[in-house]
């Protein structure tokens, strides 16, 4: 009794602050869905989370679009650009993880540390002999600057965290599938691949929230409005020389969150088995 009695203050305490950390970071969220209901000349300078008479012109004016472009096709273009974004970096990181945990090769170990050594490299030293490349190329104005990286395994964080998995996984099996007539491929397709599937699925939420938010790179490439995705359709309602629909703006912003929770809630529980299995033994 008296240990129960002792614990209960500490068990309040936990859940009061457990509470107020939750409190801390829902607000951005509840005042961003308050905000996208209350009129734009009431958004700024007001201190209300919740607004006192929600409109839905915001929404209207939002799937109306920008610049005659339909928010429909701003929403395909982020959706067209995160799918293949997903589908080349969890392709082309498993092969070079593949390669790196699970085959012996000259020189391994010096590619290995200077791949990882690459995260170390800030992307803006980069940023500017790529863009000479791709415009000489005629590829500016294009998707190809933004998805050609994604499939050449250029993403060191995807290939590390494919290769610390799939070191786990028992070397035995290799044997086997071998003994069975299975060549790099087979064993690579037939068993590494099943097996890292929540390796895989934490790698894809990772890299379509990226390249959802990504605002930097389309920036660059990008200079056509037809060909914007989501974060630069944002940018367009903010005006510098004229009057900013902020109300417009944060409504896009909500309905351009439905597809990341969306994605997330589809592949959670692969995040959760990564999560659960990195750092067990084979």
């Amino acid at each position: 009794m008296r240990s129960s009695a002792a614990t209960w203050p500490r068990r309040v305490l936990w859940h009061a602050l457990a509470l107020a950390l939750l409190g801390l970071i829902m607000y951005p969220l509840v005042w961003v869905a308050g905000a996208s209901v209350t009129p734009t000349n009431d958004i700024v300078g007001n201190t209300q989370l919740l607004p006192a008479r929600p409109v839905a012109d915001n929404f209207a004016r939002a799937m109306e679009g920008m610049a005659g472009i339909s928010v429909w096709r701003f929403l395909g273009n982020s959706l067209l650009l995160a799918v293949l974004t997903v589908a080349g970096t969890v392709a082309s990181s498993a092969l070079a993880a593949y390669a790196f945990a699970r085959l012996r090769f000259r020189g391994r170990n010096a590619m290995f540390v200077l791949m990882i050594g690459t995260l170390l490299m800030p992307f803006h030293a980069v940023i500017i002999p790529q863009y000479i490349i791709f415009q000489q190329l005629g590829l500016v104005d294009t998707y190809v600057p933004l998805l050609l990286g994604k499939f050449l395994a250029t993403e060191a964080f995807f290939v590390f965290l494919m290769v610390q998995f799939m070191r786990q996984l028992p070397r035995e099996l290799d044997q086997a599938a071998r003994i069975d007539g299975c060549g790099y491929w087979g064993i690579f397709w037939h068993v590494i691949a099943p097996l890292s599937r929540p390796a895989f699925g934490t790698a894809a939420i990772f890299a379509f929230i990226w390249s959802w938010n990504d605002l930097f790179a389309p920036l660059i490439y990008l200079n056509t409005p037809e060909k914007f995705p989501i974060p630069l359709a944002l940018r367009m309602y903010a005006d510098q020389t004229s009057t900013s629909d902020f109300g417009a703006m944060i409504a896009m912003s909500v309905i351009a969150l439905v597809p990341v929770v969306l994605f997330f809630l589809a592949f959670q529980r692969l995040l959760v088995q990564g999560m659960a299995t990195t750092g067990l033994k084979g």
